[in-house]
């Protein structure tokens, strides 16, 4: 974990807690004032006071409404008139759409091409005919790049995702509502980190407001690009990403952002793409809570924490619910990996009637399920090498399973601590 610094001599933008209140008069009627509910079952495990901020509940499914709308609308004339460009993975060109069609201004939204089919739509939804949507790139960094070089052709208007004035402002007013929303004093508040607007806006507003509130960010660990960047002390870009958190997942923070959380932030974190695939599954489980992977990221940060915030306040913002079913396979699968409870192995069968039999009754345990089976019959070679998938009920029955393998000469090689070659199975 990472423990930020003060740096006096440095002199960076900071947010003003009269902008931010500016901000959020600006917002009323557009993004929903969201409730700020106590969970139950995670106040209980972490015997603390678990109360979750439910930005998944905006009419755009996450907090990303509030900077789009009030940078927009505090566009020129003559700025609206030639229409606006932006670049998102999903969340915040839903937010650009929304205020574009609720202020009546035509805007170009630059999209990563893997960007979750849903997400689309709903942009296409919110938009009604005022946006345009250009898939570009593998990442949002592409995007940006595509989206930047538009923009300066055709005299456009750029609305960042999270480098801006205005939409730290609109970000900050999030905080605003939780400082209202409870009697008590917050001690933590947990924040996903993609590009660093909602944390340096949750900044502005705690270290004014309540300044003995810690603030810990969270980024997914295939995509630590703050918390990179706060250990080498300035903004560095990565030279590539896991992008399966899209909504936070950005190879390089904005230049404000990267400021205002160095100085200000309490700790940076991060998080196994896995353990947030289990929390997606538990939060739909156990609570009826239908989360994206960014929006599950600050719940995931909880266990690193379960001493320091016992008996404390702790607020986790749920950040967003666009959340693509189709990806329900592969959050299952992370999360069952990240448990050590799925298995891949090349297996050799023995050429000869029977053998796969021998395998499922003499090899697997009773509560052993194959869930992947890939086999091509070699007759030339006296074994016949198959990739085979295996679920376990206990990271226990791990060892086991390879012992039994080996002693009747099955085992072939393990392949989930190969990722080159695992890559291609998940």
């Amino acid at each position: 974990m990472e423990t930020t610094k003060t740096k006096e001599s440095d002199k960076t933008w900071f947010p003003e807690i009269a902008d931010v209140r500016k901000a959020a008069q600006n917002l009323k009627g557009v993004s929903a004032v969201t409730p700020l509910l106590q969970n139950i079952r995670y106040s209980g495990k972490y015997r603390a006071n678990i109360m979750l901020k439910r930005e998944d509940l905006q009419q755009v499914r996450s907090y990303k409404i509030r900077g789009a709308y009030n940078k927009i609308s505090s566009l020129s004339s003559e700025q609206r008139e030639r229409g606006i460009v932006c670049a998102s993975a999903g969340n915040h060109s839903q937010g650009v759409a929304f205020s574009c069609r609720t202020l009546k201004i035509h805007g170009t939204i630059y999209m990563p091409s893997p960007t979750p089919k849903q997400k689309i739509e709903q942009v296409e939804m919110f938009g009604e005919g005022y946006i345009d949507i250009v898939l570009e790139g593998d990442t949002f960094d592409d995007a940006y790049k595509a989206a930047m070089r538009a923009c300066e052709k055709q005299g456009k208007t750029f609305v960042h995702p999270f480098d801006d004035t205005k939409v730290i402002e609109g970000q900050a007013t999030v905080g605003l509502e939780i400082l209202e929303q409870t009697k008590n004093p917050v001690d933590y508040v947990f924040v996903a980190v993609g590009g660093g607007g909602l944390a340096s806006g949750l900044l502005s507003v705690f270290s004014v407001l309540s300044p003995d509130t810690k603030i810990i960010g969270v980024e997914p660990e295939g995509a630590p690009s703050m918390k990179t960047s706060m250990k080498m002390g300035r903004n560095t870009e990565l030279s590539s990403i896991d992008k399966f958190v899209d909504g936070a997942a950005v190879q390089k923070v904005g230049d404000k952002t990267f400021a205002i959380c160095r100085d200000h932030l309490h700790e940076m974190v991060t998080v196994p793409e896995g353990k947030i695939c289990q929390e997606i599954l538990d939060l739909y489980n156990k609570d009826a809570i239908v989360v994206e992977p960014a929006g599950a990221l600050t719940l995931s940060a909880l266990d690193q924490f379960k001493d320091e915030i016992a008996g404390k306040n702790v607020v986790c913002i749920v950040s967003g619910s666009n959340n693509d079913i189709t990806r329900t396979a592969e959050i299952k699968e992370r999360a069952l990996l990240h448990a050590r409870l799925k298995h891949y192995f090349i297996v050799r069968f023995p050429q000869r009637a029977g053998a796969l039999k021998e395998f499922v009754a003499e090899i697997l345990g009773p509560t052993d399920d194959i869930t992947h089976f890939e086999y091509s019959k070699k007759h030339a070679r006296e074994n016949g090498p198959a990739v085979v998938g295996i679920e376990l009920k206990s990271p226990d029955d791990l060892q086991p399973l390879i012992k039994r393998m080996k002693d009747h000469n099955f085992y072939g090689d393990y392949l989930n601590d190969k990722p080159d070659l695992f890559q291609f199975l998940v």
